[in-house]
Order: C-alpha cells, then structure tokens, then sequence
C-alpha cells in the first residue's frame, strides 16, 4: 500500500497466490469503512504473510489502474472476501486469509494517519 500525497487515495497492490500482481486506488472513504469493519487479530500465534508485494512508482502512474467505487465484504472463519466495483474493467474479488486481513489492517491504521476522513463527525 501507499498513500497518495493529497491524503484522498490509497494504492494497494495484491499478489495472488498463482496469478499475476494487480493494483487498485481506493478512496479514503472505502479505507475508513473498512477499519471500522475488519475484525481485529486475536491469534497470538498468526504468522505474517511470506510475500509483501511493494508499490513501485510505476504503480502510480500506470493508467490503466482502476479506482474502487465500493466494496463488499464477506467474512468466513479463517478468510474475508472482499469484492470491490471498479469504474472501469471487471469487479476485483479477492479472497484474504486472517495473515492477510491483519497486514492489510494494520497497514490501513498506519496510512490512515495520513487519509482524510471527509466522513468524521
């Protein structure tokens, strides 16, 4: 994940197990909903994740990259599946184990320092 310089947009990068890395812009407003409805950690034996995928320059100024409009999440006992709708291409499903979830939430709390929240009261 990075944070873009006006505090509005995140880049995150996912690495799928056997296919390729795919990037996607999500609004800050997404990343707060999503902190306040990822479970936190309660495992003190989970593992972290092997690969961390790194968001390069290039990752940024791709133009083919898409921004997520919504997501929608479903959580199983040991996964979340997040499907997001881009606004352009495909929906992205990803399908995050609890190491995965928990990277992906401490990091969101990390950036989120940095994230405007036009929704706070």
């Amino acid at each position: 994940m990075s944070c873009d310089r006006i505090g509005n947009l995140l880049l995150v990068k996912f690495l799928p197990v056997a296919g390729k890395e795919t990037c996607i812009f999500v609004p800050a407003s997404i990343v707060f909903w999503l902190l306040k409805h990822l479970p936190v950690n309660q495992d003190p034996q989970l593992t972290a994740p092997a690969v961390v995928p790194r968001v390069e320059q290039y990752d940024w100024d791709n133009p083919n990259t898409p921004r997520a409009l919504t997501v929608q999440c479903k959580q199983f006992s040991n996964a979340i599946r997040m499907q997001f709708a881009l606004e352009r291409g495909p929906d992205l499903m990803v399908l995050l184990d609890r190491s995965n979830v928990e990277l992906m939430r401490q990091m969101m709390v990390a950036y989120s320092k940095d994230l405007i929240d036009l929704d706070a009261e």
